[in-house]
Formats: C-alpha cells, structure tokens, sequence
C-alpha cells in the first residue's frame, strides 16, 4: 500500500492487522482513512488519524501512525473520540 497523502508507503504491523480484523475494517477503509481522515500531530513523527465511516456504527475509526522512513500503522481503534 501507498500513501499519496503522506508521499510514503504504508507498513501495517502485526498488531494493526490483528486489530483491523476484529474490528471489521478492511484494507480498503484503511486506505481511505489515510489519505482523507482528519490528522492531529502528538509530535512530529506521531499521529492519528481519524474518520467516520458511513453505515459503520462504531464511528470514529483511528489509525495511530508514525510517520518514518514508511508510515507506520501501529494500531487502529474504533469508537474513538478526540481528546478536547
């Protein structure tokens, strides 16, 4: 997979994978989210990224990332809410 957003490839880890599964979400989606979910830095190398998915009722879908020589998808949640 290939982020056009980022300009990177895209790494999913074990974990991620794992948790994708559980939660339904296919790489497709996954895909979606990166390149048009919204992007909130913690620092300058990791983020989240998140995004409603219609017909889904565990909204928002997150994918934590890290942004390195490829992006990094550590893990991704559901019923995710951002912190104020």
């Amino acid at each position: 997979m290939f982020s056009t957003r980022f300009g990177l490839r895209v790494h999913v880890t074990r974990h991620a994978r794992e948790r994708m599964a559980q939660r339904n979400i296919n790489e497709a989606l996954l895909g979606e989210l990166l390149e048009t979910g919204q992007v909130r830095y913690k620092d300058d190398i990791r983020l989240w990224i998140a995004k409603e998915a219609p017909g889904r009722q565990d909204n928002l879908i997150c994918a934590a990332v890290i942004l390195e020589e490829m992006l990094v998808v550590k893990t991704v949640m559901h019923h995710f809410q951002w912190e104020s």
